[in-house]
């Protein structure tokens, strides 16, 4: 379940814990983990069933993970980055566990406030057979989940997208307002992030976009984006 990256540079003692979005797997962050280790960071790529679970549960599934990670990387930071629902794992994860070696956190497409998307779709059978019980949790209405949550208390950047290749999607969210095929560019946003940027990306293809990655390190090593 965890792919470990090489290490190397003056970073070589910090983890980086990527998660991937629903019905990914870690395969679809893998490219981002070479960019990183490449870059001198420990990279701990992680793989959980997103569509099987609902998000608290699957907290408790990647728990042992993230905490053998934690273990295993010493005295060094511990940063996370999540892609789409896999920002929102990261953040029910650190209400309750925060690491005291606690690094950054970069949120790529993360739907902080729901999708228009999941809110057209929820009642479909299709959609709930595919997506499960996560899947039902990615709605606007987000009053369920105010107990999974807690507040940004962490170096947090956040990175969305503005380029939609999905017309019917985008349709659904609105044809004014900016998406990136799945979620809208004002769903990303937290307050209390530190930083919050808008590349012209599509959210299926996030994850192998090298302005995210270019954007993704300059926050892990330096709290800020390059634009």
């Amino acid at each position: 379940m965890i792919d470990s990256g090489t290490l190397g540079g003056h970073m070589m003692n910090d983890t980086v814990i990527l998660f991937h979005g629903i019905a990914r797997t870690r395969k679809s962050m893998q490219k981002l983990a070479n960019f990183l280790s490449g870059h001198g960071f420990r990279v701990v790529n992680v793989g959980y069933p997103s569509t099987r679970f609902s998000i608290g549960d699957l907290v408790d599934f990647v728990r042992p993970e993230i905490d053998g990670a934690a273990k295993e990387g010493g005295d060094g930071r511990v940063h996370f980055v999540g892609y789409s629902m896999g920002g929102l794992i990261i953040r029910a994860f650190l209400r309750n566990d925060r690491p005291s070696n606690l690094g950054r956190v970069v949120m790529v497409g993360t739907p902080n406030n729901g999708s228009q998307v999941a809110d057209f779709l929820k009642g479909w059978p299709l959609y709930r057979k595919f997506y499960g019980p996560a899947g039902q949790q990615l709605t606007t209405d987000q009053t369920a989940m105010t107990q999974l949550f807690g507040t940004v208390d962490c170096e947090l950047g956040i990175i969305a997208g503005n380029r939609t290749i999905d017309p019917v999607s985008s349709f659904i969210i609105g044809l004014r307002v900016p998406n990136d095929g799945k979620v809208s560019v004002e769903s990303t946003r937290l307050d209390g992030a530190a930083a919050h940027i808008v590349i012209a990306a599509n959210h299926t293809f996030l994850p192998v976009n090298r302005t995210m990655w270019k954007e993704t390190l300059s926050f892990l090593k330096d709290g800020r984006f390059t634009e």
